[in-house]
């Protein structure tokens, strides 16, 4: 595959604006200034998805990359640390445990933690798994802080809209020029690929690589080129949102609550200045006007607006990148928001494709070691997502008794099955989520092992009891001399008032 002239790509344009339109806006114009000239189309009639305000902890690495000051992004976007994610009413209604960020106790080189954990449980030691966790510990405490020799690991939450802004003034100071207008419609070469985007104004902006940011609408990816899309509803059955963003809460917990409802569920994001919500549901099992309702009753403070609906459908194209032209962000697939992977996903698409970029000319070599890892990455994050869903014990409504006894993939079904009968969970490659968090959220929601590796049980018991305790106390005396979040977030990032 090459593009029409088979020319070096000297000019990239990234259709669309919003969180996936900087972010890959702000990578390019950085790392590949005086190589390749960015230019980024968007309108300001078109609004932004603008929900996707929690992350995890890989966008320190892509800040880092860009070499983006902390404290300067957190006071701009009205940021707050997050440590986890607090999962509720998920394996039970009444049920409640963290995923957390971070290492969970200590294994050894042939025995990962979790066997120890499930050993002393055996022999009587009353702890829960998260209690060998300092950042689960220090969520659970409200607290917060670091230093340039902590090794705490965390994430933000963010305003998607300020971060957007913050991205484009930190772009535009690198070189990329930004131009207002509605894509009217798309020109091709004679071999398919993208020439130009021709806009409302009459204007013409033509490249040589196109990056497709335009959201569901996929303008370039599908409309233009029709890649395909693989459709994952029918293992991931919500496809709504309702959000809205109301007054901040009297406190400021340094994590994201997920809390499940008998047809999807709610998120809770504290920024410093306001909090969002969002009630996520299956329009299958649960009416608009219900859910609205729902989201409603559930505010702990006033509303900053009217609620205001989303509708997606996940899954992924078919093709990350084809001819010319990478999708990045909700058109090249959609998950959904429960794990926070949204803006991560753009950081490392475009982390991707500028390891991959094609300066001598687009190859197919090139996109289609882009499309492999880009497929299997989302796969293996879909798995995870699902099993929030599939590992419960509610029957009390239609919607779980589905996502309960539905077919799971096959790679899905080979963790769950290898965990029930022996413990074992695993990180692939370079998967996003580690073995502790598939740990975390298998025991969390009440997927009990059946056994467990016995070399720890060749450990005598007073030293297995002693190491278990030794963990709890250090995280314990840690914990303790932590400032609260928000006295950390008053001394370290207070948002600009903006």
């Amino acid at each position: 595959m090459q593009n029409n002239s088979n020319q070096a790509v000297k000019k990239v344009v990234v259709a669309g604006g919003g969180t996936a339109g900087w972010v890959a806006a702000a990578a390019l114009s950085k790392r590949l200034k005086g190589l390749v000239e960015v230019v980024l189309v968007e309108s300001e009639d078109i609004g932004t998805i603008g929900v996707g305000e929690s992350t995890i902890p890989p966008v320190q690495l892509f800040h880092n990359i860009l070499g983006i000051d902390e404290q300067e992004f957190m006071r701009a976007t009205d940021a707050t640390f997050k440590l986890g994610i607090s999962f509720e009413n998920w394996g039970q209604i009444g049920d409640r445990y963290i995923h957390p960020f971070g290492t969970t106790g200590k294994g050894s080189f042939l025995t990962d933690f979790q066997h120890y954990f499930l050993h002393g449980q055996k022999l009587g030691v009353e702890a829960s798994f998260g209690d060998y966790c300092y950042e689960l510990q220090a969520a659970k405490a409200h607290k917060f802080g670091k230093s340039a020799t902590s090794n705490i690991s965390y994430a933000y939450h963010l305003d998607a809209g300020r971060y957007a802004r913050f991205l484009r003034t930190f772009s535009e100071s690198h070189g990329c020029r930004r131009i207002e207008g509605k894509i009217a419609s798309v020109t091709q070469h004679q071999n398919g690929d993208i020439k130009s985007l021709l806009l409302a104004s009459g204007e013409e902006v033509s490249g040589d690589l196109f990056i497709d940011c335009t959201g569901f609408r996929a303008l370039l990816i599908e409309q233009t080129l029709q890649t395909g899309f693989v459709p994952w509803d029918h293992w991931l059955p919500c496809n709504k949102a309702v959000v809205v963003q109301t007054e901040s809460a009297a406190t400021i917990p340094p994590y994201t609550r997920a809390i499940a409802h008998d047809s999807g569920w709610q998120w809770k994001i504290p920024l410093q200045h306001r909090v969002g919500n969002g009630l996520v549901y299956a329009s299958d099992y649960l009416s608009d006007e219900l859910a609205r309702q729902r989201l409603v009753d559930g505010l702990e403070t006033s509303a900053l607006f009217e609620p205001r609906f989303l509708s997606y459908q996940t899954g992924q194209r078919k093709k990350f990148w084809n001819k010319n032209c990478v999708a990045l962000g909700l058109s090249s697939g959609f998950i959904e928001p429960l794990e926070s992977t949204s803006i991560y996903l753009f950081m490392n698409g475009v982390v991707r494709l500028l390891r991959l970029f094609p300066f001598d000319g687009v190859r197919q070599a090139l996109a289609d070691e882009y499309n492999q890892q880009s497929i299997s990455e989302l796969e293996k994050i879909r798995d995870f997502i699902i099993l929030h869903y599939h590992q419960t014990e509610r029957t009390n409504s239609p919607f779980w008794n589905y996502c309960r006894t539905m077919q799971v993939p096959d790679s899905l079904a080979h963790r769950m099955e290898l965990f029930r009968e022996s413990a074992h969970a695993f990180q692939s490659g370079e998967e996003m989520f580690r073995l502790e968090s598939w740990t975390h959220v298998m025991l969390g929601q009440r997927l009990q092992p059946n056994s467990y590796h016995q070399l720890v049980a060749s450990l005598p018991e007073q030293e297995l009891r002693q190491h278990l305790q030794n963990i709890r106390d250090t995280i314990g005396r840690a914990v303790e001399k932590l400032p609260s979040h928000r006295d950390f977030l008053r001394q370290y990032c207070p948002a600009n008032d903006k």
